[in-house]
């Protein structure tokens, strides 16, 4: 009898494990700046602010490959959601949607473009637009998921919304309740929205007072104090720059505001996201960081956003470092930099193969340097400091609080090697509180530096 209580309850240990390590695999964790997600392509940020936490729901683009997807074209087969209570920690709660799961969507089509996700009645629902089977209809229509949480999972409805055909679905619930649904097909359009959240409650409006040429997609709307705003991107010469309109209605009439993020060099689309979190405003936007060269291989960023005193909003300028802080005690990526030397400075892949493992920074010159601002410290005092870097003939390096002269805290000695190593020196004096970081090269010597960490 012992032994068969024993073997029941090992069994019992062994599924309980197992299901652990399950769990573990759906929901991984990152530690990034820009852009914000390093373990695979994502784009068309749709951000929300649910209890303590912002949750992304991005899509996600994928490198089309023999009989899956269009070769040199935007390829997305599902969605993830992304959490982080401090915009620098990232978990991945995996796959929510897919389109071999959502019965009125083409499986070969590959087209699940930008969603997003809004709360409701204890309800998270998810819009998501995809291509409707043959035997349907044409074109995109916009389906809905619904969830009891914000990570799921999330149950596809049977049906796509009937009258809205279209990209880009964006939905906003007003003060007085009344649900709104906004999307593109040409033109932005407007409609209310049944209590539901998966009927429409009015016939939908184009919205005008837009910038007539050029094309327009991606609606995001939001309100501050008593303004409503209309953002989107839209090709006013060559590539997509991220515009707004203002309003005193949901509906409109919208005037044009200006422009929230000019033109990406690189990168021919953008899309946007706007959100309020713990008194600060962010935007959330896209890039090619990880496919520097195919431009349908985006990855999602987040920066600061500012208004002006009228409500008119500041244009935002891009940055590597990003926001939200980070912990002293993990691996400080410093080619996310706030700034840089003007001189002996470069930024490459670790390995152009593999873009995902992330840049290194190459200091070549004697005094070349490299700021990264906002690390905390904590109340864990740091002993020691930590650099993966790598120098040929050996080098040294320091490491500065807050000014390029300022207290010094650390000096390594690197090894000599053309691989990678990590080098430990103890601080010269303990650091607390939030500070910038400045890495400088003090040997004649070159390096190339993978992070930074203190323990």
């Amino acid at each position: 009898m012992f032994l068969f209580i024993l073997i029941y309850n090992m069994k019992k240990l062994s599924k309980y494990l197992l299901l652990i390590g399950f769990m573990a695999a759906m929901a991984t964790h990152t530690y990034a700046q820009n852009p914000l997600i390093m373990s695979q392509f994502t784009a068309d940020p749709s951000a929300r602010v649910f209890g303590d936490k912002v949750y992304v729901y991005p899509s996600h683009d994928i490198m089309a490959t023999k009989g899956h997807g269009r070769a040199g074209w935007f390829n997305m087969a599902d969605y993830h959601v992304f959490s982080s209570p401090n915009l620098t920690d990232w978990t991945d709660h995996g796959v929510i949607v897919s389109q071999n799961k959502v019965n009125w969507a083409d499986s070969s089509a590959y087209a699940m473009w930008a969603p997003d996700c809004i709360a409701r009645n204890g309800k998270y629902y998810f819009y998501f637009p995809a291509i409707v089977k043959p035997n349907i209809g044409r074109g995109f229509g916009i389906g809905v998921a619904i969830a009891d949480k914000p990570q799921g999972p999330f149950v596809p409805q049977p049906e796509p919304i009937k009258g809205a055909l279209g990209i880009d679905p964006n939905v906003f619930i007003d003060k007085d309740g009344q649900a709104y649904i906004y999307y593109a097909q040409g033109n932005i359009y407007a409609a209310k929205l049944k209590e539901n959240m998966m009927e429409l409650a009015s016939e939908p409006k184009i919205l005008g007072d837009l910038p007539e040429k050029g094309l327009k997609e991606g609606p995001y709307l939001f309100e501050r104090k008593g303004i409503y705003y209309l953002t989107y991107p839209h090709v006013e010469n060559k590539t997509e720059r991220l515009e707004y309109a203002m309003a005193s209605n949901p509906m409109g009439p919208f005037k044009f505001g200006g422009v929230i993020m000019k033109e990406s060099p690189n990168c021919w689309t953008n899309h946007q996201s706007l959100i309020e979190f713990k008194g600060q405003w962010y935007l959330f936007y896209h890039r090619n960081d990880l496919s520097p060269n195919f431009d349908k291989n985006r990855s999602i960023r987040a920066d600061s956003l500012f208004f002006n005193t009228d409500g008119t909003i500041r244009e935002v300028i891009p940055t590597l470092r990003g926001v939200g802080v980070t912990r002293a005690n993990k691996e400080i990526q410093i080619d996310r930099y706030s700034d840089i030397s003007k001189e002996g400075v470069t930024i490459d892949f670790i390995d152009t193969a593999q873009r995902m493992k992330g840049w290194k920074t190459n200091l070549t010159e004697k005094g070349a340097w490299v700021r990264y601002n906002a690390v905390d410290f904590g109340a864990k005092k740091a002993k020691t400091v930590n650099v993966m870097a790598t120098s040929e003939q050996g080098t040294v390096i320091e490491v500065r609080l807050d000014k390029l002269n300022g207290t010094l805290i650390g000096t390594i000695k690197t090894a000599k090697s053309g691989d990678w190593k990590m080098t430990k020196s103890n601080l010269l004096k303990i650091p607390s509180g939030t500070h910038d970081l400045f890495v400088v090269l003090k040997g004649v010597s070159p390096a190339s530096i993978d992070w930074v960490r203190f323990d």
